[in-house]
């Protein structure tokens, strides 16, 4: 099965799960044509396909409870219940139970792919030794959370200095059309994280991220006490993981088993109602912009936090520490590297053959929801 159909089968498939969007579907088809990177970020339902073929030597490795559609986009910043930043995986609409290796090589083929792109300056195998090196030093220590108070000044510093300015934040919320179709207990549910009841409110619809673009997405914004505040509710489903062909999985949403087992300080405004994800937006809850980085150092240091923080997500599982570390151990160094180019290359062919054949490399179109 070639990409075109394989993104057809799995929408279809996906569709008799939860509503889905058109419109939103074809600003996520336009997106992926544009460039590698968003592809892979859009694509998970394919590297699972491609992973048996492309990395066949990883296949049975010790599973864990994995992020599953991770990659150097997919991590960010929370405040925990006495106000401190907390940094780490932010997204675990796909998390599954899968090898370990699959979160590890995804972390690094997408960090490769933003190298060639230029968006991250580093070498590519120095960048697989540094998420090597972090995951590997997770798992020895039992993990620790990255709370961004006295410790970790370097990730802190980036973190404050990316905070989005307050006013256009606010601004660009307020820009997305009112939603229609909105469940009642979903409407319930939002109203119920406000920090006061009978506030005046609207919500509209937002569109943002790549993998879970398509799907129903509602943003509540309010006014609170002389400022904005946002609550907003996504549907969750079943990981792309259980798509893949002959694969039998459990059928569970694992969202919440992820968060509240990881090595973690959890965000307190995450919750789930049935098979939605209820959460704060704010300015201080964001991702650092790869691009950003002052300087090459920096990119390592923060490939190191970032299998560091891959540890923590698989610490998780009972087993992780002694049987992964054990697999680690018999592992040769640049395993990762190798693995992670064998899977560049099968995304950047199946982008090639995505695209259509007047696809340029322009000006991208406005990513939604960045916010």
């Amino acid at each position: 099965m070639d990409v075109k159909l394989a993104t057809k089968a799995y929408e279809v498939w996906l569709s008799k799960k939860i509503p889905l969007i058109e419109a939103d579907l074809k600003l996520k088809h336009q997106r992926m044509a544009e460039d590698v990177f968003q592809f892979l970020r859009a694509t998970f339902y394919r590297w699972a396909q491609l992973w048996p073929e492309a990395c066949p030597e990883l296949v049975s490795l010790p599973s864990v409870l994995g992020v599953g559609d991770l990659h150097v986009e997919n991590f960010g910043t929370w405040r925990d219940w006495e106000g401190r930043l907390i940094w780490g995986v932010n997204d675990f609409d796909e998390v599954c139970e899968v090898p370990y290796a699959v979160d590890l090589v995804r972390l690094a083929t997408s960090a490769n792919i933003a190298i060639s792109e230029g968006t991250l300056s580093c070498d590519p195998q120095n960048a697989c030794g540094a998420i090597l090196t972090g995951y590997t030093k997770g798992i020895e220590k039992g993990g620790q959370p990255f709370v961004l108070a006295e410790h970790h000044r370097w990730l802190r510093d980036l973190a404050q200095n990316e905070l989005r300015d307050p006013t256009r934040y606010w601004d660009k919320l307020k820009q997305w059309p009112v939603a229609t179709k909105l469940p009642p207990d979903i409407r319930g549910a939002l109203v119920r994280a406000l920090p006061e009841s009978r506030l005046p409110f609207r919500v509209v619809h937002r569109q943002a991220g790549l993998g879970s673009l398509g799907r129903r997405r509602f943003t509540l914004l309010a006014e609170w006490r002389d400022g904005f505040i946002a609550r907003e509710a996504k549907e969750l489903t079943q990981s792309a993981w259980g798509w893949s062909e002959n694969r039998q999985v459990k059928t569970e949403i694992f969202y919440k088993t992820a968060i509240d087992h990881a090595v973690r300080v959890s965000d307190p405004m995450v919750s789930l109602h049935q098979h939605w994800l209820i959460r704060r937006l704010a300015p201080d809850c964001r991702r650092i912009e790869l691009n950003q980085l002052p300087t090459r150092r920096n990119g390592l240091k923060l490939l190191y936090a970032m299998g560091f923080e891959t540890a923590n997500i698989h610490l998780g599982t009972k087993s992780a520490a002694k049987k992964v570390g054990a697999d680690l151990r018999d592992r040769h160094p640049k395993w990762l590297f190798k693995a992670a180019e064998a899977m560049k290359q099968a995304t950047i062919d199946d982008w090639k053959h995505f695209r259509p054949v007047s696809a340029s490399r322009g000006p991208r179109s406005p990513k939604p929801g960045d916010v």
